[in-house]
C-alpha cells in the first residue's frame, strides 16, 4: 500500500512463566508511535512462535526507531519475584 511502511516480525516465547506479550513501536526517545498489527497484545503458549506484520504510516516512519515485544505478567499469588522483559528490534 502506498504511504504505509510494513515490517515483518517473528516472536518466539521461550519463557515458561509468561503467556502474554504486547507489541509496541517507539521513537528514539521511547515515545509511542501509532501502528497497526494483528497482534498488539496476544496470548502465546510456551515454545510457540508467531509471525506478524507491523504497519506504520509513512509520515511516522522517520521518527519510528524500535519495534518491541514486552511480557505481560499476571499477578502471582505466591509472592515469587517475577521479571518482565522488553525485547526491541531497531528499524533501519
Amino acid at each position: 500500500m502506498q504511504g504505509i511502511f510494513k515490517a515483518k516480525m517473528e516472536l518466539f516465547n521461550k519463557r515458561s512463566d509468561v503467556n502474554w506479550y504486547e507489541i509496541g513501536v517507539f521513537t528514539e526517545d521511547w515515545e509511542p508511535v501509532q501502528f497497526v498489527s494483528q497482534y498488539k497484545m496476544g496470548r502465546m503458549d510456551h515454545l510457540s512462535k508467531i509471525k506478524f506484520d507491523v504497519y506504520i504510516n509513512a509520515i511516522d516512519v522517520p521518527v519510528a526507531r524500535y519495534i518491541c515485544s514486552e511480557t505481560r505478567l499476571r499477578e502471582n499469588s505466591n509472592n515469587k519475584p517475577m521479571i518482565s522483559s522488553k525485547i526491541c528490534s531497531k528499524i533501519r
